[in-house]
């Protein structure tokens, strides 16, 4: 598995701008997606050996000033930008000090109050490594059934990847496996050891399904969106769900779904035993 995540980052993300997006001609015989190189370089000021250099990993220590400019050029989110600095980061040993502490176990009492508050949404809890530290009697209903809260601690990557089970809970198993790839990759990736252990233990597991994601996936997942599950009892079901970042401290996020329709919302309902309607469903 390679390691120029900078450079992969860099890559996809430029094939990602079209040239109308950022006033360029589109020709009609261009066989590069989205940016050529040299047009990523004539709009970020540098030149296009540079951007070749970063996108093949041989220079991985771009300037502040350079990293701006190409996030201006490729016209990166504010998430999108912090990702690219921290890979900037990722590849200065010294400046990654803090990604062999271990991922942390504990749950503030605060965080625990909080899930309580949430019932009886499905809402749950995971670490940097993708660990179920904590989790709703809600969540439970609903991921138990599906073996995903098998283990000590259960870990979504693990199960996602390395459990038969989770292609039959999962319809959209390839697009679900894509975002666990991109939770990993979000920090120091390999730089971290305990995210590299685990990347290196689902290598052997899943084989080319996790690494061959891992070669052409950048960090980012989606932080919302809409999630089908197929469930042994309530069948077929449609989750919206937002994730919420806790202090960095914490290192951790707070994952909560809710229905994305009215069957899914009556569906929670008998799982949870809760009338009809305690959880309304959102618009997706």
């Amino acid at each position: 598995m390679s390691d120029n995540e900078l450079g992969l980052f860099l890559r996809t993300r430029r094939e990602a701008v079209t040239p109308a997006e950022v006033g360029l001609p589109t020709g009609p015989r261009r066989r590069t997606p989205g940016l050529r190189r040299a047009e990523l370089a004539t709009l970020a000021g540098v030149s296009v050996e540079y951007v070749t250099r970063l996108e093949q990993g041989r220079d991985r220590h771009p300037s502040p000033q350079v990293v701006a400019a190409l996030a201006e050029a490729l016209r990166l989110t504010a998430a999108e930008r912090i990702h690219l600095h921290r890979l900037t980061k990722g590849a200065d040993p010294t400046s990654m000090c803090g990604a062999s502490a271990p991922p942390v176990l504990t749950v503030r009492p605060t965080v625990r109050a909080l899930l309580d508050r949430l019932e009886p949404a499905p809402a749950v809890l995971l670490n940097r490594i993708g660990d179920l530290l904590a989790w709703t009697a809600g969540y439970e209903a609903l991921a138990g059934p599906l073996g995903l809260l098998d283990g000590a601690p259960p870990n979504l990557a693990r199960f996602v990847f390395a459990d038969e089970r989770a292609r039959e809970a999962f319809p959209d198993w390839d697009r679900v496996a894509d975002e666990q790839v991109a939770a990993l990759k979000q920090g120091p990736f390999r730089a971290d050891p305990h995210v590299a252990a685990l990347a290196d233990e689902l290598g052997v597991t899943a084989g080319a399904e996790f690494t061959e994601r891992v070669g052409r996936l950048p960090g980012l997942p989606a932080a919302t969106g809409v999630t089908r599950l197929e469930h042994p009892e309530a069948g077929a079901l449609r989750l919206a769900y937002e994730t919420l970042e806790l202090p960095a401290d914490d290192d951790q996020r707070l994952i909560v779904h809710l229905p994305a329709d009215d069957a899914t919302a009556a569906a929670l309902d008998g799982l949870s035993g809760r009338r009809p309607g305690a959880l309304r469903a959102v618009s997706a």
